[in-house]
């Protein structure tokens, strides 16, 4: 069962002064990363192949690399993604680090798993513009592909084992050890002043009712716009009505994945939308509309100070 869309009680409470948040959620609201589980080593090899395989795109421009760049935190650091002809996409790009521990996949939910989530792009018209039929044809004219698939799937290249392998390698792509996560393991020294105080606002201001867990989200649904209407003076768009396009229902009009808040130095620009340029931006966008404050100067500060704790390593560097 899906987690139902929150203000949950807590942060009401919160929101209310009814309870400070410290008291609510505590030091445990938010959690390090859990070790990588060891996966079949010759099927996450196939996966990395494919996730860097510009041929899953209709004109071999496209691969899941392309969006999903190491190099900028796993994201692109565009407001949309841009995918085959330049064509210019919908929504902006969620980092792929870490995305095997998010609850579902896609800022409207619409994947249940990583593997539902790998094949969207394959035929998103906009994105890769392919279909399996397409793929197939072009990895089977490849010998390597063709023994590699076989190997570890008895129907060998399919759009299902395509899928399956590039699931097994993006769930190895977690960014452990932050200074945060340091932190939460004991270090004090990890964090500096202004830091611990942007912590202690993060949870006095109740941003762990949504921003929790291992990922610090990526765990819940939430309307965009829970005090104030976020969307009041924007032309409609599809993509602003967020769950309700998969759901048709009303109550899940602006509603959102939350998204983990890990990394999130360096995946600019943010928001489904790719509207807040920056950290100090967003935490003053968030306060406004999910919690009906505007934050002091120095809040905003410490807060987007805590949040460039969050940043991991990869293969053994900090993201950059």
């Amino acid at each position: 069962m899906k987690r139902p869309v929150l203000p949950s009680v807590a942060v009401l409470l919160v929101l209310l002064g009814a309870a400070p948040a410290g008291l609510v959620y505590g030091r445990d609201a938010l959690l390090p990363l859990p070790a990588v589980a060891a996966p079949v080593a010759a099927k996450v090899e196939l996966g990395r192949r494919l996730f860097f395989e510009r041929r899953l795109s209709r004109d071999d421009s496209i691969a899941c690399a392309s969006c999903h760049d190491f190099s900028r935190g796993g994201a692109d650091r565009l407001p949309t993604a841009v995918g085959i002809g330049r064509k210019a996409g919908t929504v902006n790009t969620p980092t792929v680090f870490n995305a095997g521990l998010n609850f579902v996949q896609f800022w409207d939910g619409r994947a249940a798993s990583l593997e539902e989530q790998a094949a969207g792009p394959v035929h998103n018209p906009i994105e890769m513009g392919s279909n399996w039929a397409e793929v197939i044809g072009k990895l089977q004219q490849d010998s390597g592909y063709r023994n590699a698939f076989h190997e570890l799937y008895p129907e060998g290249i399919s759009g299902a084992a395509i899928v399956d392998a590039i699931a097994s390698y993006e769930r190895t792509l977690q960014t452990p050890n932050s200074r945060f996560d340091r932190y939460l393991r004991g270090d004090n020294a990890a964090l500096n002043e202004r830091e611990r105080l942007g912590y202690r606002r993060f949870l006095d201001y109740g941003c762990a009712s949504c921003h929790q867990g291992v990922l610090i989200g990526g765990n819940m649904y939430q309307r965009f716009g829970v005090i104030g209407d976020f969307f009041k003076d924007r032309p409609p768009k599809k993509e602003d009505l967020g769950r309700f396009n998969v759901t048709g229902r009303a109550e899940d009009r602006h509603v959102f994945k939350v998204p983990g808040l890990r990394n999130v130095a360096v995946t600019a620009p943010y928001f489904h939308d790719g509207s807040a340029l920056s950290l100090e931006e967003a935490v003053i966008v968030m306060g406004r509309y999910q919690l009906g404050r505007e934050l002091a100067g120095d809040d905003v500060a410490a807060i987007a100070a805590f949040l460039r704790t969050l940043t991991g390593e990869w293969q053994g560097k900090p993201l950059q």
